[in-house]
């Protein structure tokens, strides 16, 4: 077939599933060593289901889910964990003398050559994604390495043993870079350990959402937590106070920072990781969902010469993101940036980064005092927590700083509130303040299982009461690539407070929050469920995920 020998790109571009504009930016991207197929997956051009379907067409090879897909478990025996996990590979069954595989890349002849030569048998090739055969893999290859098996032969022991069968290559220290392992995989961005009466839960934080991984034995719940101790250099003899530390591993080739924090329970320490992928930190601001207004807005706001720009919202809203993505876009050598955090999760290069240490005396308040000492043209500080912070941020705004910051308020108008709460002058607020981004993070449709659906009566009323028409809404039906969520992913949806000088004269006037809102609505300000729902019409979250975080009042 004359059509199957066409190249990949051109296909794509056939299928009109991407413009010849970014195919051809995609191929200035691509590196000598790089798949096209990779670079446009990194881009977010296609998503991998749209990958396959066409490199099925192109290759004639069928495609294959693995999620109900029944795979004989004596596979895992004809084909080594390594071989699997090193070429993206899973073996699905045998027949005759002929071998199934499926591959995440099935022109790798390479792979195919090492099965042939290992096994004896003729191999029959499937394309499957790379996240249905980590997940194959994990699922039939740690069946061999249970976790009661691995617990089975091992000893009652006392605290003087306990150090050293979790430092050695130890049962413990597997599950361990198991548990972190298919975090990553999963792409979870925090690992409770939850310590109850009888067991012990392991919940991953994927798209926002706990989900249960798995369930352990209450009597390993102490060589778990010490063995996770040890690995962020914490006291593993103190139990009755919280603790922090703090970890850079690399898992499955990928640079990962682990946040671990501790707190006593009644049931005993429970512990979160956070995980920070630093190879995927976001810092370009034009990836972070910002709409054509909104981004203006901003872009606008950090091209001042001085200035307060705040981001509110709460834990876990990607306030961090944004910042550091506005701090990349300011980074050149004609400025000076200082930052003042707590703590520094991402190391940006040309950027002065300090971390807080209260123990010694290094606050938010006494480091952003010393950073005006040093020259400074761009400040960044972590949060504004007290009206020291406050103050000091004001007043090197005054003196011709750009100042970037958070702080924890529900909505970008309640921020001037609680600025004025932390004992700052009205006059001051409005001669420092340039703006306020409020921010929340809602999943995205799983681009797999997209589908078109009528809109409900309430979501009619919810459009018809903002003002917003619209013919048609989104939902994702399920499906292997989302876990059958229908989301994967996540996206930021914004509100933008723009101080003009009216807004300035409300608050030297002392104006309530309520009329300042009834301006900024005269004004056409967007507020975070309008940006959110616009979001919906474009078909990249739901109604039920915007009203989860933002109000529709």
């Amino acid at each position: 077939m004359n059509q199957s020998r066409k190249r990949l790109g051109d296909l794509l571009v056939e299928t009109g599933l991407i413009s010849k504009e970014q195919l051809e930016e995609a191929l200035e991207q691509k590196t000598s060593n790089q798949k096209l197929g990779d670079v446009l997956l990194q881009q977010g051009y296609i998503t991998e289901q749209q990958l396959i379907e066409v490199l099925e067409y192109q290759l004639g090879i069928p495609h294959v889910s693995l999620y109900r897909y029944p795979i004989d478990p004596k596979m895992t025996n004809l084909v080594p964990k390594e071989i699997a996990n090193t070429r993206n590979l899973m073996p699905l069954k045998l027949e005759g003398d002929k071998l199934f595989i499926a591959m995440a890349d099935p022109m790798d002849f390479f792979a195919i050559d090492d099965i042939r030569l290992s096994t004896g048998f003729e191999v029959e090739v499937a394309i499957a994604t790379k996240d249905d055969i980590l997940k194959a893999i994990h699922k039939y290859y740690e069946l061999e390495d249970t976790v009661e098996e691995l617990f089975e032969e091992m000893p009652s022991t006392d605290d003087k043993e306990m150090e050293t069968l979790i430092e050695n290559d130890s049962p413990m220290v597997k599950l361990v870079n198991q548990l972190l392992l298919r975090a990553v995989q999963e792409r979870a961005s925090d690992i409770h350990i939850d310590t109850q009466e009888s067991k012990v839960i392991i919940r991953y934080r994927v798209d926002g959402v706990l989900k249960t991984e798995r369930t352990l034995p209450k009597h390993m719940q102490n060589m778990l937590i010490a063995r996770i101790k040890i690995m962020g250099n914490l006291d593993i003899t103190e139990s009755r106070i919280p603790q922090d530390g703090r970890i850079k591993v690399n898992i499955d080739f990928h640079p990962i920072d682990l946040r671990i924090s501790t707190l006593p329970t009644v049931y005993g320490e429970k512990i979160v990781m956070r995980i920070l992928d630093l190879g995927n930190s976001l810092n370009d601001l034009e990836k972070l969902g910002f709409s054509e207004k909104h981004y203006e807005q901003l872009t606008e706001m950090l091209d001042m010469p001085n200035g307060i720009v705040l981001i509110t919202g709460p834990t876990g809203s990607g306030k961090s993101s944004t910042l550091y993505a506005s701090l990349n876009r300011l980074n050149s050598e004609q400025v000076n940036i200082i930052t003042v955090e707590d703590p520094v999760e991402y190391q940006l290069e040309g950027i002065n980064q300090i971390q807080v240490n209260t123990k010694v005396g290094m606050t938010f308040a006494s480091g952003l005092r010393s950073i005006l000492r040093q020259d400074p043209d761009i400040i960044m500080v972590g949060e504004i927590r007290d009206s020291e912070t406050a103050e000091i941020a004001v007043r090197a705004s005054l003196t011709g700083h750009l100042v970037l910051s958070t702080i924890h308020t529900n909505d970008s108008i309640s921020t001037i509130n609680r600025l004025v709460d932390m004992k700052i002058e009205p006059f001051l607020l409005a001669a420092s303040l340039s703006g306020i981004v409020s921010q929340r993070l809602v999943r995205k449709i799983c681009r797999d299982c997209k589908k078109e659906h009528e809109l409900t009566l309430r979501e009619k009323a919810i459009f018809s009461k903002r003002g917003i028409e619209v013919d048609k809404v989104y939902r994702g039906e399920g499906c292997p690539t989302c876990n059958m969520t229908g989301y994967r992913d996540r996206i930021a949806i914004h509100e933008m407070l723009v101080l003009d000088d009216e807004i300035k004269h409300m608050i030297m006037n002392e104006k309530s929050s309520h009329a300042i809102k009834e301006y900024a609505l005269k004004k056409g300000m967007s507020f975070l469920v309008d940006d959110g729902l616009e979001k919906v019409k474009l078909g990249l979250t739901t109604t039920e995920e915007v009203l989860r975080v933002a109000t529709d009042k």
